[in-house]
């Protein structure tokens, strides 16, 4: 995609500006750290700007027929299928997701999101509930008003929907900051808002940075909500900056996925999941199954498998159709990734597999090698930490017992996975996980109908379905004195 055709300016008030200060930050390619576009960078002024454009378009936005919000949603829905290809490619250049995973999940995945708080802003409603004799109580569902929304670098396309689609849909308006690393492929979604419909101010967009941006936006005292998707470290500190105004906080935070092989799980399946659960996207996803929690009976056999599997992912340009597995997201994280392999070391762990940034033509690029590390405790740093890139640590249990207390062994609690063809097994360790998902003999599936969410150091607020609508309104409680009689209280 050429860089002339990509939108690199903040988007405020329905049009396209220049940062106040007019400062730009480079988006890079993270196939060869080439440059892609010099995008504008947001300040604090900026920010108010858009806080600004937001307010004045609350009050018509939330008063909209809810059926006629829901229409843009849809709308929009149609207009990413249409330019599914455009997006895919970009979100490719920018991310370095392969172009097979960008066609046929990121985008789909955006637009059925769009497409599905679309049709639930119309029958997202109130409850009548039975009080006293005399009187009628029911409660209405109201938008909160302007929310500040933060989108990761990971998914940032598939965030920026999942974030805006329940807002608009619950009369919201939104001030959203992209990642400053991989903000393209939001500000093309904001361009397909105005085709949409979409009203001028309804939604802003100031990629900028977090510890400047970000923080400005979770203190600002115009934003009633705050929803941000990012490190564990960096949600406390956005729930600090929100204390002062006391606006509402949703956090998806960190995770540090137990996947678990038990012994009468079927192999050829567990093996091909567990791949996926952390090779998908280099692993750079919060529900990543980063740590292999693997039953000793079958870990030689697994490994034999899963190994060969993972030395046989294909590495190389995000653009190309073969690509299965692309570049880290910046060069910088790479680095990270790779600092862990010699932590892991450090700690008397075995690499059993990767552990290195390959050569030739990927050199110049954020590459690392699928890696496999088995870790001697499950305390160790590297089966605690969150990694976030293709790095799993193996672990080992002996009975059910060992297996939980494995799994629940960190502070996190986001995703989850078992794999078992014990159905009373299945239930029981899915009751006991300390995690806001459990995925049975299967791992990382997502739809706009099911909430997404952690508990623990992973977060609190609910993703997607009918949880997201609520994290985005308010209760009002009205009650009727339909033919109550009240005698007075007080004598006179």
């Amino acid at each position: 995609m050429p860089a002339a055709s990509i939108r690199h300016q903040l988007f405020i008030d329905g049009r396209f500006v220049d940062a106040e200060s007019g400062e730009t930050l480079a988006s890079i390619n993270p196939h060869d750290n080439t440059p892609i576009a010099a995008v504008a960078l947001a300040g604090k002024a900026d920010v108010d700007k858009a806080v600004a454009a937001a307010n004045r378009a609350f009050p018509a936005w939330s008063r909209m027929a809810a059926a006629d919000r829901g229409r843009i949603l849809l709308r929009l829905a149609d207009l990413i299928e249409a330019d599914a290809e455009a997006l895919a490619q970009l979100e490719s250049l920018d991310t370095g997701h392969p172009i097979r995973d960008s066609r046929a999940l990121d985008v789909p995945r955006t637009a059925a999101c769009f497409r599905y708080f679309g049709g639930m802003a119309d029958k997202f409603q109130g409850e009548t509930i039975p009080v006293e004799a005399g009187f009628l109580n029911y409660t209405l569902r109201e938008p909160l008003g302007v929310v500040g929304q933060i989108v990761p670098w990971n998914f940032p396309l598939m965030f920026t929907s999942w974030k805006m689609a329940p807002a608009l849909a619950a009369g919201n308006c939104i001030v959203m900051k992209p990642s400053e690393i991989t903000p393209l492929s939001s500000l093309r979604i904001a361009e397909l808002m105005q085709e949409a419909g979409l009203p001028d101010g309804v939604v802003n967009m100031v990629p900028g940075l977090g510890s400047e941006v970000g923080q400005y936006i979770a203190e600002h005292p115009g934003i009633a909500k705050v929803a941000f998707t990012g490190s564990t470290a960096t949600g406390r500190r956005v729930v600090q900056a929100s204390a002062a105004n006391l606006k509402k906080v949703q956090l998806e935070l960190g995770g540090k996925g137990p996947n678990i092989v038990f012994e009468d799980a079927f192999l050829p399946a567990a093996v091909n999941g567990s791949a996926w659960a952390i090779f998908h996207n280099q692993g750079q996803a919060c529900i990543a199954g980063s740590r292999l929690v693997l039953h000793e009976k079958i870990a030689d056999a697994f490994l034999d498998k899963f190994i060969a599997l993972a030395q046989s992912i294909r590495l190389g340009n995000p653009l190309d159709p073969e690509t299965e597995m692309g570049p880290l997201t910046s060069a910088l994280h790479r680095d990270r990734v790779l600092a862990y392999v010699d932590l892991a070391r450090e700690q008397g762990g075995e690499v059993l597999a990767g552990g290195r940034a390959p050569g030739g033509e990927l050199a110049r690029g954020c590459y690392v090698e699928p890696t496999i590390v088995r870790a001697r405790s499950y305390r160790d740093r590297v089966a605690q930490e969150e990694v976030f890139g293709p790095f799993v640590t193996v672990l080992t249990f002996k009975d059910d017992a060992e297996a939980m207390e494995i799994a629940n062994g960190t502070d996190y609690g986001l995703g989850s996975g078992l794999w078992t063809g014990n159905l009373q097994r299945a239930h029981r360790m899915a009751r006991d996980l300390h995690a806001g998902m459990v995925w049975i003999n299967s791992y990382k599936r997502v739809n706009p109908g099911s909430p997404f969410g952690g508990v623990g150091q992973s977060g609190y607020g609910r993703e997607m379905g009918f949880d997201a609508m609520r994290e985005y309104t308010h209760v009002k409680s009205v009650w009727v004195n339909v033919d109550a009689q009240i005698p007075p209280h007080f004598k006179r």
